[in-house]
């Protein structure tokens, strides 16, 4: 039996993170290629087969530099994930609009999109996330770049190609104000306005939930232990059911009122619960700052 072919497609947000992702993958041993059309990646594929084994760590860059990616990239993938010849990872980047306007304003660089898709850069962004949604659904691996550095980026692409098929899942929590709006990849939202607001006392409104003293005024009420058990038990339930049904990644979103304080505690003590159990978490606490 031919050895397979272990094939990495690299996609996601223009200033996610693609380059430097490549240049991860190089180090780990892949062949890159980047701005492959789709429709050439068989004809690439078949460049590969014939070197009998001499190539077989392959990763492509695909996304909307290319000419109709929206509409063959899947059609591409869904042929692709047939082949029992190669072995397929396809890993989407992501990062928030405000990452993302700081890191083309800091290199320059010009976003892919005409001038006349949207009038500004920020709008740029967003119409492109909107756009990419179906593709997001296609990824096994999402990652969220926003507060990564290239360290974090390199550890994070070794941990998911190396990890075993039980924990392939992604958890991304997100902590958010109400007041500012729901995050739009979300899969689950819960709102934790339930819980005593420490905004109103004194020594604790300039704080946020990544400080103790915060913490320890909200867990000090009985419904909010109720409820992360209550919630734990529900996720583990939940998450290997998704995993089986083949989903690759899962976004919780937890609420507050302005997204500083109940939603920030509430996401720190998730995120070490879940890492506890042996799953891949991340956290963006999106409007701590505002």
């Amino acid at each position: 039996m031919k050895e397979r072919i272990n094939f990495v497609i690299i996609t996601g947000l223009s200033g996610a993170g693609k380059t430097k992702t490549v240049q991860v993958m190089e180090d780990l041993g892949y062949y890159c290629i980047d701005n492959l059309p789709p429709s050439l990646i068989n004809d690439f594929l078949k460049i590969l087969m014939s070197t009998e084994g001499k190539m077989n760590k392959l990763c492509a860059v695909i996304d909307v530099r290319s000419r109709n990616f929206l509409y063959e990239f899947p059609i591409v993938i869904k042929e692709l994930r047939k082949r029992e010849d190669i072995n397929l990872k396809v890993i989407f980047l992501e990062a928030s609009p405000e990452a993302l306007v700081r890191r083309f304003s800091e290199t320059r660089r010009k976003h892919p999109f005409e001038d006349d898709v949207a009038v500004n850069l920020e709008d740029k962004i967003r119409e492109e996330e909107i756009l990419l949604k179906p593709i997001r659904d296609l990824a096994d691996i999402v990652i969220d770049t926003t507060h990564f550095k290239a360290q974090d980026l390199k550890n994070k692409i070794i941990d998911v190609l190396t990890l075993p098929e039980e924990k392939i899942m992604q958890i991304l929590i997100i902590t958010f104000g109400y007041k500012y709006g729901l995050p739009l990849q979300s899969d689950i939202v819960i709102d934790v306005r339930f819980i005593p607001n420490p905004f109103y006392e004194e020594d604790l409104s300039t704080l946020t939930g990544l400080d103790k003293e915060v913490q320890d005024f909200v867990l000090r009420f009985q419904e909010t232990n109720d409820f992360i058990n209550r919630f734990v038990d529900f996720l583990l339930y939940l998450i290997p059911l998704y995993i089986r049904e083949g989903k690759a990644y899962l976004t919780i979103s937890l609420g507050c009122t302005g997204g500083r304080h109940r939603s920030v505690t509430m996401g720190e003590i998730l995120k070490n619960i879940l890492e506890e159990k042996g799953y891949n978490t991340s956290i963006e606490h999106r409007d701590v700052k505002k």
